[in-house]
């Protein structure tokens, strides 16, 4: 596959360095200390297993704006931007739609706020203005995945966008066969935490390109690693009694193996 070899632009490094920060703390408190969810956060979050899989999900970001940060190549990490773009705007949107069940007086939500009307704005134009040099720049050769891997991917990315489309849109219906309790709020956060994944998989499907791949599967894999970690220490908040539980512990599972079956297949291809 053709891509090309040019340095991210340095305000790439810059934003990376201001988002780290936020994102480790904010993955931290969620996480490992999900109690702080309810008295502390942009709102009073519950259950705990709706902080823990939120501060996964931010811990993982954290782990891609390292990357950024490290690796200094446009295209190493190109395929992470607009899905993140995505994740924020799903985000902001909601809370346009639940203002006033944030809570306002805390110091949290204008972070939130702040973060999540500027960064879908700003990563699309960073996306845009590093994709048209390396527009200008010769190509070169790179790895390619496998057709089955990548077809795996789209299908993954058409499963999750459809089921973050339905979270966000209506909400009520996701609510009634949830793993475990849902508000219209946490739905649609739920969706951003599925949009991000689906289109990321998607971008993998279309692009092909293993240099392009390699760093958002760690991320992924981290992610999902933390996410069910979330779910054995907050078992109690799911109704196991459901196909929905089994099928969520499954899904994520299968998304697991299938990313070290990618890694495995590059290093005997």
């Amino acid at each position: 596959l053709n891509s090309r070899d040019v340095p991210a632009q340095p305000v790439c490094q810059v934003l990376a360095a201001a988002l780290l920060p936020v994102l480790l703390v904010a993955g931290y408190a969620l996480y490992v200390r999900p109690d702080l969810g309810t008295d502390h956060f942009a709102w009073p979050m519950r259950p705990l297993i709706n902080s823990m899989m939120l501060g996964a999900t931010y811990l993982g970001g954290a782990s891609f704006f390292v990357f950024v940060l490290l690796t200094r190549r446009w295209r190493h990490v190109r395929l992470g931007f607009l899905p993140i773009s995505a994740f924020a705007a799903t985000l902001g949107i909601a809370t346009l739609i639940h203002w006033d069940a944030f809570a306002h007086e805390r110091w949290a939500f204008w972070v939130w706020t702040f973060l999540y009307f500027v960064v879908p704005v700003l990563l699309p134009i960073l996306w845009f203005r590093n994709n048209r040099l390396a527009d200008g720049e010769a190509p070169i050769r790179e790895g390619e995945l496998s057709p089955f891997v990548r077809r795996a991917f789209g299908a993954l990315g058409v499963v999750m966008t459809i089921a973050a489309l339905l979270l966000f849109v209506v909400p009520d219906v996701m609510i009634a066969t949830w793993p475990w309790a849902l508000t219209p709020l946490t739905a649609r956060v739920m969706a951003a935490l599925f949009i991000l994944p689906g289109l990321v998989g998607l971008a993998i499907a279309f692009d092909g390109s293993w240099a392009s791949s390699r760093h958002l599967l760690t991320v992924q894999a981290l992610t999902i690693a933390l996410m069910l970690g979330a779910i054995v220490v907050a078992r109690a908040d799911l109704d196991w009694s459901t196909p929905a539980s089994w099928i969520f512990v499954g899904g994520m599972s299968g998304i697991l193996l299938l990313i070290g079956y990618t890694r495995l297949d590059m290093r005997t291809r």
